[in-house]
C-alpha cells in the first residue's frame, strides 16, 4: 500500500509544500490506529464468542453435563436391571415362598408404595437437571422400599420354617376314616347331585360310607370348637388346627371328644352315623382354610401311598351323588 503524502499551499510562493508531520504525530496516529485495530478487533472477537462460539466455561459446563446424562443412562440402566431381578423375587416370594406356608401374597399397593406425600421432591426443583435427579431419587426410593418388604417377607417366611414342625403337626393330613372301614368314598369335592332335591349344588366336602358307629378320628392337632347340633350336618364336631385350618365332620351317631378339648391327629373323636340331611350312614368331612373349603382330597398326604393318593383323587372327582 502506497505511503500517504501531505501538501499544504503557500500563497505567498503560490505553490504546494510538502508537509512532514512532527515525530509526536507520527506517535499519536500509529498509537490511534493500534487503539482502533485493537478495540475493532476485540469487538469482533466478543461479537464471535457470543454469537457464535461457546465460552470456555460453557464448554465445561457442556461436557459436564454430556458426562452427567451418560452417567445417568448408566445409573438408570443398572436400576432397572435391579428391579428386574427385585420383581423375579417378589413374584416367587408370592407364588412359591408364601404359598408354601399358606401365606397371602404382599399386596401390591404395599409393594409399590414410596412414601412420603404430594411434593415429597420439589426441592429438588432448585438443582441443576432437576428432571434427571427426581427420576433418579424416585427409582431409587421404590427400590428400596421394594427391598426393605422383601426383607420383612423373608423374615416372616423364617418364622414360618422355624415353626414348620409344629405347624405341620396340625395341617390336616390323614383320612377321617380308617381304609380298613370303608365301604367305600361316596362323593368328593365340587359340584354334585343333591340326594333329595336331584338338582345341582356344590359339594364342600368328601362323604366317606362305613357302617354306623365306625371311629372317626382327628387329622391333625387342634382345639374341638364345636361338638353339637349343626343344621345340615346333624351331629357335628369342628376342630381348630391352627395356622388357618379348620376341619369339619358332620352326621355322626356318637360324639367321643367335646368342645374345648385338645386332640392329636389320629385319636378318636366320634362314631359315624346318619344324624342331619343324610340318606345314609357315612361321614361328611371337610377342609377349610381361612374360612373357606378347600378340596380335602389334598390333605391326606401322611397316610396314604402315592398310588392310595392317585386313586383317591380319582374317586373323590366323580361326580355322582352325594348321601347328604
Amino acid at each position: 500500500m502506497a505511503k500517504k503524502v501531505y501538501y499544504i499551499y503557500n500563497p505567498q510562493s503560490l505553490t504546494y509544500e510538502r508537509v512532514y508531520p512532527s515525530i509526536g504525530k507520527k506517535v499519536f496516529i500509529i498509537i490511534r490506529n493500534l487503539l482502533g485495530g485493537i478495540i475493532l478487533g476485540a469487538v469482533g472477537f466478543w461479537a464471535l464468542m457470543y454469537y457464535v462460539l461457546d465460552s470456555p466455561k460453557e464448554m465445561e459446563l457442556k461436557k459436564e453435563n454430556k458426562l452427567i446424562r451418560a452417567q445417568y443412562n448408566i445409573l438408570s440402566k443398572r436400576l432397572e436391571n435391579v428391579s428386574e431381578v427385585l420383581k423375579d423375587i417378589q413374584q416367587r416370594d408370592d407364588n412359591m415362598y408364601r404359598a408354601i406356608f399358606h401365606a397371602d401374597p404382599i399386596a401390591s399397593a404395599i409393594r409399590n408404595s414410596t412414601g412420603g406425600g404430594v411434593g415429597k421432591y420439589d426441592y429438588l426443583m432448585e438443582l441443576s437437571n432437576p428432571d434427571l435427579i427426581m427420576q433418579t431419587s424416585k427409582k431409587m426410593d421404590l427400590i428400596s422400599r421394594q427391598l426393605y418388604v422383601q426383607s420383612k417377607s423373608f423374615d416372616e417366611i423364617l418364622n414360618f420354617s422355624k415353626q414348620q414342625k409344629d405347624r405341620l403337626q396340625h395341617i390336616p393330613s390323614i383320612q377321617p376314616v380308617a381304609n380298613k372301614d370303608l365301604s367305600r368314598v361316596a362323593s368328593g369335592y365340587g359340584t354334585r347331585i343333591d340326594p333329595i332335591y336331584g338338582t345341582l349344588r356344590f359339594h364342600a366336602g368328601m362323604d366317606f360310607t362305613a357302617k354306623e358307629g365306625t371311629d372317626i378320628y382327628a387329622t391333625g392337632d387342634g382345639v374341638v370348637v364345636w361338638a353339637e347340633w349343626r343344621q345340615g350336618y346333624g351331629n357335628c364336631i369342628i376342630i381348630d388346627h391352627g395356622y388357618g385350618f379348620e376341619t369339619l365332620y358332620g352326621h355322626m351317631s356318637a360324639y367321643v371328644a367335646k368342645a374345648g378339648q385338645n386332640v392329636k391327629r389320629g385319636e378318636l373323636i366320634g362314631k359315624i352315623g346318619s344324624t342331619g340331611k343324610s340318606t345314609g350312614p357315612h361321614l361328611h368331612y371337610e377342609v377349610h382354610v381361612k374360612g373357606k373349603p378347600d378340596n380335602p382330597a389334598k390333605y391326606y398326604f401322611m397316610d396314604l401311598t402315592p398310588e392310595e393318593y392317585d386313586q383317591m383323587l380319582r374317586i373323590a372327582d366323580n361326580h355322582g351323588q352325594v348321601m347328604d
